[in-house]
């Protein structure tokens, strides 16, 4: 494509002038953000501006982590996503970690959203169209008041398509092996009948069990038909579901705390997990999540990802819409938390949500109810950035 390529196909010829970077009154759960933000899972609010008077908006980050990508992007056309993903992800030395990949996939999103709004048209334009009409959800910590088996009947009379519960038997900090499988057996018994024959559940073992505990109960809930078990040891080493996949016969769901594509394909490419939990921002924004999601085509895995911030959740409806495999999508509390600084955000009706047509993302913010802790106006890169003779990057 020649450089005026772009322009002739409605992207104005423009550059990037400022990037500020607010604190959000809540966090992630909808909680009063009264301390910083968390490292790895912050809801930080990112606003990428041009001198065309277009801006983008994204999520995630924290304050180190954000200054030294963003101040990679000041005088660069914003149209080139993929290119600036390569820069801040290899652009200092060594390739990024997981809570740098967290900010860069905060400016990405802003990056994409931008080019939708300079268009004019919903990024899932941008991706391919819609491949389906919505996205299911399934709901955690769904806000109703009974017993477990009630809460669960209620989350899917309400349209989600499953109700997701977490291991229990911890008492004050402590978690006793054997009494915990044992309870959470029988909270996963009540739960399946709350949802009735043609309902769905789901659990999420959040890496606290051990190994043996781990593949003992996914196997005990077996009859039980769960549409898959999360995370069920820890995460450092992926590979080690290749020990555990042919041990467990329940359905798969890993990676809620993964980044980019190198922490999944051997996940993928060896189908050792039957949904990948990839999410926005933490695998690095809408450009790396969609390299990841083609690769779960090519093996027909499914997704189902992460909640971690409603401009996050917003971004997700595009990502999934334009994926043509399994998508099952999470909501926190039913989607009644509080997010008083967004005017738009997703649309969620009937347990289920809902792609629109404005442009970008879809996302307004009220930067009045926001706390700036970040401007960044002077372009700064760490090291000199090496280039092929096609002008693409090539490590220093």
């Amino acid at each position: 494509m020649g450089a005026g390529a772009a322009w002739a196909a409605g992207l104005p010829k423009t550059k990037i002038t400022r990037i500020r970077y607010y604190k959000t009154p809540t966090d992630a759960a909808g909680r009063p953000n009264t301390k910083q933000p968390l490292f790895n899972q912050s809801t930080n609010v990112v606003i990428i501006d041009t001198d065309a008077g277009i801006s983008g908006v994204g999520e995630g980050g924290a304050g180190d982590t954000m200054e030294q990508c963003a101040s990679m992007l000041i005088g660069e056309d914003p149209f080139r996503t993929d290119r600036h993903w390569q820069m801040m992800y290899r652009g200092y030395f060594y390739p990024a970690g997981r809570e740098k990949v967290h900010a860069l996939g905060a400016l990405d999103v802003a990056l994409w959203d931008l080019k939708g709004k300079a268009l004019g048209v919903p990024v899932f334009q941008l991706l391919g169209g819609q491949a389906r009409d919505y996205v299911e959800c399934y709901s955690t910590g769904y806000p109703h008041k009974g017993t477990q088996k009630e809460v669960a009947k209620a989350c899917v009379d309400a349209g989600y398509r499953a109700y997701r519960i977490s291991t229990i038997g911890s008492e004050q900090g402590v978690f006793d092996r054997f009494e915990g499988v044992k309870k959470t057996m029988e909270l996963c018994e009540q739960v399946r009948e709350g949802v009735g024959r043609d309902g769905g559940w789901a659990i999420d073992f959040h890496t606290n069990l051990d190994f043996p505990d781990a593949v003992a109960l996914a196997n005990k809930l077996e009859p039980l038909k769960p549409y898959f078990v999360e995370d069920l040891v820890r995460s450092e080493n992926p590979q080690v579901y290749r020990t555990l996949r042919p041990q467990v016969r329940v359905p798969i769901a890993v990676g809620e705390q993964f980044g980019p594509k190198w922490d999944w394909n051997v996940l993928i490419e060896e189908h050792l997990t039957d949904y990948a939990r990839a999410t926005i921002p933490n695998v690095g924004g809408i450009t790396e999540f969609q390299k990841i999601a083609a690769m779960c085509e090519t093996h027909y895995v499914g997704l189902v990802p992460h909640f971690t911030g409603p401009i996050s959740e917003a971004a997700m409806v595009h990502c999934c819409a334009a994926f043509s495999g399994p998508a099952l999508m999470e909501m926190v509390m039913g989607g009644t938390r509080p997010w008083p600084y967004l005017r738009n955000h997703y649309d969620l009706r009937n347990g289920k949500l809902w792609p629109n047509e404005r442009p970008g993302i879809g996302v307004d913010v009220d930067t009045a109810q926001l706390q700036l802790i970040g401007e960044y106006k002077e372009r700064y890169a760490a090291i000199p950035m090496l280039r092929r003779p096609d002008g693409s990057y090539t490590n220093w």
